[in-house]
């Protein structure tokens, strides 16, 4: 079919010209930003991954547990316009903030991730969902065994660190400064800097 083509010709036309939007909004050479591309584009020739393919990726890396909840809420942070489908941008920007970011960029998209319905605000149920969904895809061969309670006692702890004035809530400056603070969390987010 020659509208198939055709399209096709336009695709690869427009090519350079992402690549180039790509170098200047993420912090990729060119052989990163192509390698990159070859094994999405191999994963996913349609070029968009939707959020059952996405789960099926995600969950091959935690066969011990549950990681559909979890990749649930990593494929809404990734889904940066919310369209329900990730192309190879949206995938490519929010690894190069999670790679190669500064430690404000990365805190900003965790900070995201947690704000499931996107308000602004963390909420301690919001946390509780993550944390959840976190312990679910580590799943249950942990040693020694998680009680089930671990996930709340882990937000009551982490909620009391960060909700500085007591109102339920905690904005991006309460979650940054607390994070910023916190050693653990810090050194957390470091070993991701040098992964590719």
């Amino acid at each position: 079919d020659s509208g198939d083509a055709e399209l096709e010709l336009l695709a690869v036309r427009h090519q350079p010209e992402g690549l180039e939007q790509l170098l200047e909004r993420t912090k990729f050479t060119k052989k990163e930003l192509q390698s990159l591309y070859r094994g999405f584009k191999n994963e996913c020739p349609s070029g968009l991954v939707d959020e059952e393919t996405f789960k099926l990726i995600y969950s091959q890396f935690f066969p011990q547990g549950d990681a559909s909840t979890y990749a649930h809420f990593l494929f809404d942070a990734f889904d940066a316009d919310g369209n329900g489908a990730l192309c190879f941008q949206d995938f490519v920007v929010g690894l190069s903030v999670l790679l190669r970011g500064t430690v404000h960029q990365k805190l900003k998209w965790a900070f995201d991730l947690y704000d499931i319905n996107k308000d602004g605000y963390i909420t301690k149920e919001e946390m509780l969902e993550i944390i959840k969904s976190i312990y679910d895809m580590m799943g249950r061969c942990t040693q020694p065994p998680l009680r089930d309670s671990a996930p709340a006692e882990h937000v009551e702890l982490f909620f009391q660190k960060m909700d500085r004035n007591g109102d339920g809530m905690v904005t991006f400056e309460e979650f940054l400064e607390t994070c910023q603070k916190d050693e653990d969390i810090m050194s957390s987010i470091k070993i991701f800097e040098n992964a590719i």
